[in-house]
């Protein structure tokens, strides 16, 4: 008579196997290249470029030419965006901001006074308030709002100077923008 393995035994070395494939699978995937976000309508991408030092909080893009060398904070008008820039010209992070209706002109300027918190001229209360630039009377700064909310459609006619971002990338843009650092706008 020969001896019939028990169900448990069946049971566990299936799973075993079903383990060991889906293992397999994900090593897999994960060596591949990912897939990146695009524009709306547009089709899906893959990209194998995004530097690993790189936080990124959107998806993935490139520093703008012409927008200088060394350590600097990058801010495109143009792709709501801002990078963080080191020495090496490898971006620590980069993510987009949600800009106020008074925007800087292209240019160079550097980081002067800084704010750890304070209430917008939306009313939020705000913090990690980053000034690198005036224009018409309007001081521009970079902050976020202390409750991680984006802002606020402004009043018609307001003119805000602040350039929003979500909570950590405050917290990052904080810890990089040191008084003097460089800012360069961009398009």
């Amino acid at each position: 008579m020969r001896a019939v393995p028990a169900p448990k035994v069946w049971v566990t070395g299936l799973t075993v196997g079903a383990t060991a494939v889906v293992v397999a699978l994900a090593v897999q995937a994960d060596k591949g290249a990912k897939p990146t976000a695009g524009p709306p309508g547009a089709s899906a991408t893959a990209s194998a470029t995004a530097t690993p030092k790189a936080t990124e909080s959107a998806r993935p893009t490139r520093v703008p030419d012409g927008s200088g060398t060394g350590r600097r904070i990058v801010y495109s008008l143009g792709q709501k965006r801002v990078w963080l820039v080191d020495a090496s010209e490898a971006t620590r992070r980069t993510f987009t901001v949600w800009p106020g209706t008074v925007a800087p002109d292209p240019g160079s300027y550097q980081v002067g006074t800084r704010t750890e918190a304070t209430t917008g001229s939306d009313g939020v209360e705000i913090e990690h308030v980053v000034y690198f630039a005036a224009k018409s009377g309007v001081n521009v700064a970079f902050s976020n709002a202390v409750d991680g909310s984006s802002p606020p459609p402004p009043e018609a006619g307001a003119r805000t100077g602040g350039v929003r971002m979500k909570t950590g990338d405050g917290s990052a843009l904080w810890a990089f923008a040191t008084a003097g650092t460089t800012v360069t706008v961009v398009e």
